[in-house]
């Protein structure tokens, strides 16, 4: 009977005046009465309102010890009353509130939801599979397939032919020069369709200068490369054959039949000893697997589970090539070394450049956030950089990096800076991070500058003989997603070489993670810089199903074309850069 009249008025609580007012009619009992009621209300509030269990049963003790004076337990009943109340209100709250989307970090065998708001999905994974369907879309009809039967159809340096339109004996500093190329087959036949794989160039050996042509291909065996005259003096011209287009052709083909051109290993630490697995983008097994799930950017790599060791336990990594190839036997004869950069004009004379005009060359602006670039996008001078479109002002390394935190987050391409940055400022200094292996990530400090550099690897893939620790690893859009940024934050991002090997939706994939997370950063904190390094090229007869430059090149134009309409800093091409310093 006390159970129930106490429960039917505090039902009709809403205010501190209706609980006073149940007190006060309820004060009126006995003592032991009040005491009972208090508890049932108590064994209540724990199982409704989740109150805190040490509490509930401190005061129920306090209840029992002043069982014979009421105005206590009256007081009493009023404070567990009201914080029950005031518990109930808030819950109610919360439950009330628009359901917030959840997002998962590296998922395995758990998933660990994250809370912040901004960080879970914007754009949905469907929509994201949309976008890079219609990239691929792009760049399928940008290399259409070109098959073959006989080799001597194929493209050939030797009989196609390169002429300067409008030639001179001498040209001036600025003038485009431009060359018409016509390219035949091995039997001298002119081509029908373009795609070959040109690489142009331009050097004065003796100045240490070079830059890139750029060549526009008509799609019908005809080509335009035009060089910018960026220097005064004696310049040699050249344009390989890097790639025919049916080998181009090949190439991409067999980029996209399969990501098991590298097995990774996997160590999955058991007690005191090691255990290694296959690992991998994919994994052909019916056997159970690891998965290590990005959930909110689809994000993704596979163990093969090791016998009563947890997928949690894996802590390092290494990989190899695997003795597998797509091309076949006629396609791979294109990527025999004599076939490969085969120079189309060897028979030309070097040029001569003047200055030819007593006008000064017109200063160009600062180098700034979301400037577009141009092609060719600079040219070496003296083994320097100089920049087409703007201007790198000298400045002093330690003033100019005084009070920042740079983030270099990449390949080891990017890992160079760091090397750079410790061996040209004396006065920063390692520290020792205590982890092991390869790719281990670095951090430099100059305490008197507060200068602080940070570089840490990209996630899979990560291709490398030696082992590697993967218990620090991260996905490039996820480190930037937890830098607050700001005006003296600096972050640049660098990655390509280890996607070479993969079907490029892998790498459109991460590309699209990143660019969304720079939206998001630039969105908080617009006033940080962020950098975009493109990849370098590499030795052009290395591994060219895996790693051929034209692999690069795809890359480098996606990566371009999607980061076009963002605020970001490009400096430095370096993909042109690499093309123009050296061969």
């Amino acid at each position: 009977m006390f159970l129930v009249s106490f429960s039917s008025l505090i039902t009709r609580a809403r205010t501190s005046s209706t609980i006073l007012n149940a007190v006060a009619r309820l004060v009126e009992l006995p003592s032991t009465a009040l005491t009972h009621i208090s508890l049932s209300w108590l064994s209540w509030s724990s199982q409704a309102m989740w109150a805190s269990e040490k509490w509930l049963k401190y005061i129920k003790r306090i209840l029992i010890s002043v069982t014979n004076h009421k105005s206590l337990l009256a007081l009493l009943f009023i404070l567990v009353s009201w914080t029950t109340i005031t518990i109930f209100q808030n819950a109610s709250k919360l439950q009330s509130r628009p359901k917030l989307p959840i997002c998962h970090h590296r998922n395995i065998t758990t998933k660990s939801s994250c809370p912040e708001a901004p960080l879970c999905p914007v754009v949905s994974a469907a929509e994201t599979k949309l976008r890079i369907k219609e990239i691929m879309e792009k760049l399928n009809q940008l290399l259409p397939p070109r098959p073959f039967t006989d080799v001597n159809t194929t493209t050939s340096a030797k009989h196609s032919t390169a002429t300067i339109l409008n030639p001179r004996d001498t040209y001036c500093r600025g003038d485009q020069l431009d060359i018409l190329l016509e390219v035949r087959d091995h039997l001298g036949r002119r081509k029908e369709y373009g795609g070959d794989f040109l690489r142009a160039r331009m050097s004065s050996q003796d100045l240490k200068a070079g830059a890139s042509g750029k060549v526009t291909d008509f799609n019908n065996g005809t080509y335009l490369v035009s060089f910018t005259l960026f220097w005064e003096g004696q310049v040699s011209l050249s344009l390989l054959l890097m790639h025919p287009s049916e080998g181009a052709s090949a190439l991409w083909r067999a980029r996209n039949q399969g990501y098991d051109k590298i097995i990774f290993m996997g160590h999955f630490n058991n007690g005191t000893s090691q255990v290694l697995s296959e690992c991998g983008l994919t994994v052909n097994t019916s056997v159970d697997l690891c998965q290590y799930l990005d959930a909110r950017d689809q994000e993704v790599f596979y163990c093969v589970r090791p016998q009563k060791i947890s997928c949690h336990a894996l802590t390092h990594m290494y990989s190899k090539n695997k003795e597998v190839s797509y091309l076949s036997k006629q396609e791979m004869s294109l990527f025999e070394r004599p076939n490969i950069g085969v120079e189309i004009m060897e028979n030309f004379n070097m040029i001569s450049v003047s200055k030819c005009s007593k006008e000064t060359v017109p200063v160009k602006e600062k180098c700034k956030l979301g400037m577009t670039t141009t092609i060719p996008s600079g040219h070496v001078w003296n083994d320097k950089w100089n920049p087409a479109s703007c201007s790198l002002a000298p400045v002093e390394m330690k003033e100019c990096l005084r009070g920042k935190f740079i983030y270099l987050m990449g390949d080891s391409t990017i890992r160079q800076w760091m090397e750079y940055f410790k061996t040209n400022i004396n006065t920063l200094k390692s520290v020792d991070l205590h982890e092991s292996g390869k790719f281990e990530n670095e951090l430099a400090v100059d305490l008197d500058k507060n200068i602080n550099i940070w570089w840490q690897k990209h996630s899979y893939p990560l291709i490398g003989s030696y082992t590697y620790s993967i218990k620090e690893i991260e996905y490039i859009a996820r480190a930037v997603d937890r830098t607050g940024g700001g005006k003296n934050t600096i972050i640049v991002i660098s990655l390509g070489q280890h996607f070479r090997p993969f079907p490029i939706d892998l790498f459109i994939r991460r590309i699209l993670n990143i660019y969304k997370a720079v939206q998001r950063l630039l969105l908080r904190s617009p006033d940080t810089t962020v950098i975009i390094k493109t990849e370098n090229t590499r030795d052009m007869y290395s591994d060219v199903e895996r790693f051929s430059d034209f692999h690069g090149y795809i890359q480098y134009l996606t990566l371009k074309g999607l980061f076009q309409d963002v605020n970001v800093l490009w400096p430095q091409d370096s993909f042109l850069l690499s093309v123009s310093h050296k061969l």
